[in-house]
């Protein structure tokens, strides 16, 4: 579990692929603190640490993995949003993210206003995923809140600190990026449509 609050931005340090897996290495300055079998969210994907090197640690991604997300885009040196599990007991200062992204969208307008910046991203609306004013998103890992709100189309306002502290600051328009929709949401819609079946 997590809570969309980028610790910090690592780097790609190494890829491998083994049959349809790829085991990615990432530079990264809390290696020192973590264990094997431990859960760590990439751009919002959680994988499993399955070995530590010095300041690098490699985790895998399976095929599923990959189709679903944008970690196949990756590349050596690229910079990754990372966010080790949430402690109990700790404040929940984002919202409650799984680590696991349901699409992913790409980044159709970047518009810097005063003071902050507004992303626009565009969405497959055939999964069936929807988002609501002013409820939570995740994107790459990030908790944000969602505005203008359509059909297969959203932004988000991006603040000064979270633009220098996520990877927000290498964004391009045209990039993929992973979302994860608001979990409770998830449960309402499954339930109506469970609802709506037995009627």
């Amino acid at each position: 579990m997590f809570t969309g609050i980028i610790e910090e931005i690592g780097k790609v340090s190494a890829i491998d692929q083994e049959g349809e897996n790829l085991h990615i290495s990432i530079n990264a300055n809390f290696t020192s603190a973590l264990k094997i079998d431990q859960s760590v969210a990439h751009n919002g994907v959680c994988l499993t640490v399955v070995n530590l090197d010095d300041s690098n640690y490699t985790v895998t991604a399976i095929k599923e993995t990959l189709q679903k997300t944008n970690l196949g885009k990756l590349k050596v040196g690229d910079a990754v949003n990372l966010e080790r599990g949430m402690k109990m007991g700790a404040r929940l200062d984002g919202h409650i993210v799984q680590g696991h992204v349901d699409q992913t969208a790409i980044c159709k307008a970047i518009e810097p206003q005063e003071g902050s910046y507004l992303f626009t991203f565009s969405y497959d609306h055939a999964l069936q995923n929807v988002t609501i004013e002013k409820g939570s998103i995740t994107i790459n890992g990030v908790s944000l809140t969602v505005v203008n709100s359509k059909l297969n189309e959203f932004s988000v306002a991006i603040i000064p600190y979270t633009y220098g502290h996520t990877t927000f600051q290498f964004l391009k328009e045209g990039d993929t990026v992973n979302l994860e929709f608001d979990v409770i949401g998830k449960y309402v819609k499954r339930l109506l449509e469970v609802q709506n079946k037995a009627e």
